[in-house]
């Protein structure tokens, strides 16, 4: 029975952090905000990069300012959620 009883380890036992899901949430949340942030980013960067080689081509310029105004509206929203997030949680 003494053998059993130290192979029965707790997350304690093996520095493993315990977590609580409003942690859990926390985390996701952050890791969501992120990755959503990032991507806007690269969307505004490559529609720049759209915009200044389309040799003034309308149709091109029109589609990289359309670009870069949505993933701009998308960064604000972005913010905006997060800020509404932690508000709510009471992180803020």
């Amino acid at each position: 029975m003494n053998i059993l009883n130290r192979l029965a380890l707790t997350a304690n036992d093996v520095n493993i952090p315990e977590m609580t899901s409003e942690h859990l949430v926390n985390n996701i949340l952050n890791l969501v905000y992120f990755i959503a942030g990032i991507t806007a980013v690269i969307i505004i960067v490559i529609a720049g990069l759209s915009f200044v080689t389309s040799a003034g081509d309308a149709a091109k310029v029109k589609k990289a300012r359309a670009a870069i105004l949505d993933a701009s509206i998308g960064l604000v929203v972005i913010m905006a959620a997060f800020t509404i997030t932690y508000f709510v949680i009471g992180r803020f």
